[in-house]
C-alpha cells in the first residue's frame, strides 16, 4: 500500500509557486529535467568505475504519449533508494527556498535561470503537469520504488516493479487553457526544438522515437524511426562552417 506524506511548509509554498506559475518560459521544465538525468547518469558512471562495473550504453529517453497526455523521460543512471527518493524529492527547504524566492521578488521579467541555480529543477515538472510519477531502482539494490504527487497535498512512496537501475519521470500534462497550451509539450517536433534549444551539448544522447516519411516498396509511408536529439559537441568545439547564425544568436541570448 502507498505511503501517504505531506511536503514540508517551505516546500508546500515553493509548490504552490510552480504549481500556478508566473513564470515566462515554462518550456524551460524540460531542460531541467534532462540536465538531472545527466547528473543521474555522472553519478553512476563514477559509482561503476568504484565499483569495476561496465557502464555499457548511457542514456536518456524522451517518449510522447498524446492519447494519455504523457510525457515520459528515462535514464539508466545512478537511480536512487526510498530514502534518497524522500530525500531529493520530498523536501524543497534544503535545495535554498528562502534565497530561491528572494531571488525570485529581484526578477523583473525573465526567470528562465532561476530554477536551476537553486537546486529546485525536479519542481519545474509541476508547472506543465497536474500529476508527475517517478519510477526508480538505485544502482546495486534490488528494489524499486513509485513516487507520485499531484502537487502541494503531499505524495505517495510504494514499492514497485523495474527490471532495470535508473529513474523514469511520467508527468501528466495539464489541461489547456486560454493562456496556455500544454499539448505543445506532445508534438515531437516541439520536443526536438527544445532538446536542441537548450540540452544540445549534454554528453549523452538523447533519443525519441519520431515518425519519418520514407519511401517503401514504390509508396511514401510514415515509418517510425529511432533519433538522436542532441549534437553532444559544445558550440566551440564545433567547426565553424557547421555551426548557422541562428545556433550562434541563441548562444548568446541563453549566456549573455
Amino acid at each position: 500500500m502507498a505511503e501517504k506524506k505531506e511536503f514540508q511548509a517551505e516546500s508546500r509554498r515553493l509548490l504552490d509557486l510552480m504549481i500556478n506559475s508566473i513564470y515566462t518560459h515554462k518550456e524551460i521544465f524540460l531542460r531541467e529535467l534532462i540536465s538531472n538525468a545527466s547528473d543521474a547518469i555522472d553519478k553512476y558512471y563514477h559509482w561503476a568505475l568504484e565499483h569495476h562495473e561496465e557502464p555499457g550504453d548511457l542514456g536518456i529517453r524522451i517518449e510522447l504519449d498524446e492519447t494519455n497526455r504523457t510525457l515520459t523521460i528515462s535514464d539508466n543512471g545512478i537511480g536512487m533508494t526510498k530514502e534518497e527518493l524522500e530525500e531529493n524529492l520530498g523536501t524543497i527547504a534544503k535545495s535554498g527556498t528562502l534565497a530561491f524566492k528572494e531571488e525570485l521578488k529581484k526578477q523583473d521579467k525573465d526567470q528562465s535561470d532561476i530554477i536551476g541555480q537553486f537546486g529546485v529543477g525536479f519542481y519545474s515538472a509541476f508547472m506543465v503537469a497536474d500529476e508527475v510519477t517517478v519510477y526508480t531502482r538505485a544502482a546495486g539494490s534490488e528494489e524499486a520504488w513509485e513516487w507520485k504527487s499531484q502537487g502541494a497535498d503531499g505524495y505517495e512512496i510504494e514499492a514497485c516493479d523495474k527490471e532495470e537501475r535508473g529513474t523514469m519521470l511520467v508527468l501528466h500534462l495539464k489541461a489547456d487553457d486560454d493562456q496556455e497550451d500544454y499539448s505543445q509539450y506532445l508534438q515531437s517536433y516541439r520536443v526536438q526544438d527544445l532538446v536542441k534549444k537548450y540540452s544540445d551539448y549534454i554528453r549523452y544522447p538523447i533519443r525519441m522515437t519520431v515518425e519519418t516519411t520514407q519511401e517503401v516498396d514504390g509508396e511514401t509511408k510514415t515509418v517510425p524511426e529511432e533519433k538522436t536529439l542532441n549534437s553532444m559537441v559544445p558550440l566551440w568545439k564545433r567547426p565553424k562552417a557547421e555551426v548557422t547564425e541562428e545556433e550562434l544568436s541563441t548562444f548568446y541570448k541563453q549566456h549573455f
